[in-house]
């Protein structure tokens, strides 16, 4: 596995060689949760055939012919998957490795093999500071316990310095009161705290979409407040633009795209339907070109997630400076004591 300081370097490369920076890997479509907000837990591609080891091995050569890149292995549940260590070791050969899971799965010898398979980060879905509020959005009674459960374990089993624990947040139509509390709850437990917006299309329906009010200020007061808060202020002030008609000029494509459960790869996860090349059967060079073609005249404005914001966010000098400390270094804690741990 290549040093920290290698994929770093490679990932400038990754930047100024105008390739994309992230993608979101979704290593299954399975699901042990009946999330309300999205309905990926009765997507029929939960039943189809999943690559290999050797296949994300092979797929993770191919992605580092232009650079190291951040790959967000999602799902779905991804811990469904029994190999996700071996998986996130052959991620982390070239790449900046991160899970997102809903700590169901969690216990100490997982996050323990994760972690010294490489992982750079994980982020933990908690919604509510109240338990039954988000196990009833979650459709599993105990999610909130575990959920917490999966925060200290992850916390607990860190290998590396750089390996960060987040706490992430879906912003919802009645959730806006319980962000700040989740972040001290965070903070508590050694751990970042990052938001991003409910998207539509998840289940096409604008029903939990935040209607109550400005957002923006009221998360950027937040950020002003809690050292743990680490989503990018820049991302934060978008918020309401989006909500009120979407943000334009998106990059799918060009910064950041999606590889589906059996490798097909679109220029977003909302555009999977239509993929564009397969990470498993075509070259890099074909891949590369397909995503430069599909991402011309795109208009869309559907989303506002992290994987679309915060990676926008490289390509404007200063929400430049203000994103660096979201992917390398420490923004600070509360805390002092737990300050060293936050890297």
């Amino acid at each position: 596995m290549r040093s920290s300081f290698a994929k770093k370097a490679s990932l400038f490369r990754t930047w100024s060689g105008g390739h994309p920076l992230w993608c979101a890997w979704q290593v299954t479509y399975r699901c042990n949760f009946r999330c309300r907000f999205c309905g990926y837990w009765h997507d029929p591609m939960g039943q189809a055939p999943e690559p290999t080891v050797d296949d994300y091995a092979l797929g993770a050569r191919k992605l580092a012919s232009f650079g190291s890149m951040l790959v967000s292995l999602a799902g779905g549940e991804p811990f469904l998957r029994t190999d996700l260590p071996n998986i996130v070791a052959a991620i982390a050969e070239y790449h900046l490795p991160f899970v997102t899971t809903n700590g169901w799965l969690v216990d100490e010898k997982i996050a323990r093999d994760v972690m010294a398979a490489g992982l750079w980060g994980v982020s933990i879905s908690i919604d509510y500071s109240d338990p039954a509020m988000h196990d009833s959005a979650r459709g599993m009674d105990g999610a909130w316990e575990q959920a917490w459960k999966a925060v200290e374990i992850f916390s607990a089993a860190r290998k590396y310095d750089y390996q960060r624990v987040n706490v992430m947040g879906v912003l919802l139509d009645d959730n806006i009161d319980h962000l700040e509390d989740l972040m001290k709850m965070a903070a508590d437990r050694n751990a970042y705290f990052m938001v991003q917006p409910y998207g539509h299309r998840k289940i096409n329906s604008k029903k939990y979409e935040h209607r109550d009010g400005a957002v923006s200020p009221r998360l950027l007061d937040m950020w002003k407040r809690n050292q743990n808060f680490l989503s990018n202020p820049v991302y934060l002030g978008k918020f309401d633009e989006f909500l009120n008609g979407g943000v334009s000029n998106c990059r799918a494509g060009r910064a950041f795209f999606n590889i589906d459960s059996t490798g097909d790869i679109a220029i977003c996860v909302e555009n999977r339907p239509t993929p564009i090349a397969n990470l498993i059967s075509d070259t890099q060079y074909k891949i590369r070109d397909a995503l430069r073609t599909a991402s011309k005249n795109n208009d869309c404005t559907c989303c506002w997630y992290n994987c679309r914001g915060e990676v926008e966010s490289l390509y404007k000098p200063r929400s430049l400076m203000m994103s660096l400390p979201t992917f390398f270094f420490n923004r600070g804690s509360a805390d002092g004591e737990k300050m060293g741990r936050w890297k």
